[in-house]
């Protein structure tokens, strides 16, 4: 008898720490979703001419990857005028927004602003709101001293 009362105690015991175990967790798994990531650049020519196109190298960076991130691209031009192109030649518009399907990508800069300093910021966002922001300075150039240096 005492055997058997010793099994039942020891069975509530167990049931008792199970069903505090399982009250002591949440229904919901927690699933990282949102990474923080940079955007890195290869150098850029600083002077331009009037006309002329610059290549502006970018990758994306996270410090994870879920399947569900997208990535977008805005652009501003505060100083001076130009535009902005992706590699597959769709030209950009100011403050709209572009879906990135490659972390690795060009864009294409073109001047037309002759000496005139320009300035171009893009913006890199995700779908759960980071940010990233990238400015490129550019000076402006007399295509007629480039052909005096060349001679």
């Amino acid at each position: 008898m005492k055997r058997r009362i010793l099994d039942l105690m020891m069975i509530a015991c167990c049931m008792a720490v199970s069903f505090l175990s399982l009250a002591a967790c949440g229904n919901e798994l927690d699933i990282l979703q949102e990474y923080p990531f940079k955007v890195e650049s290869m150098p850029v020519a600083g002077e331009i001419t009037d006309g002329e196109t610059v290549e502006i190298r970018l990758e994306i960076k996270p410090e994870g990857n879920f399947t569900g991130t997208v990535y977008m691209l805005r652009y501003f031009q505060p100083d001076g005028k130009g535009s902005l192109k992706m590699e597959d030649g769709t030209v950009l518009k100011p403050n709209d927004r572009y879906l990135l399907n490659e972390w690795k990508f060009r864009l294409y800069y073109t001047s037309q602003s002759g000496r005139e300093a320009q300035t171009i910021d893009l913006y890199f966002e995700d779908n759960w709101g980071n940010l990233q922001k990238l400015t490129y300075d550019f000076n402006g150039r007399d295509a007629e001293e480039d052909n005096k240096e060349t001679v």
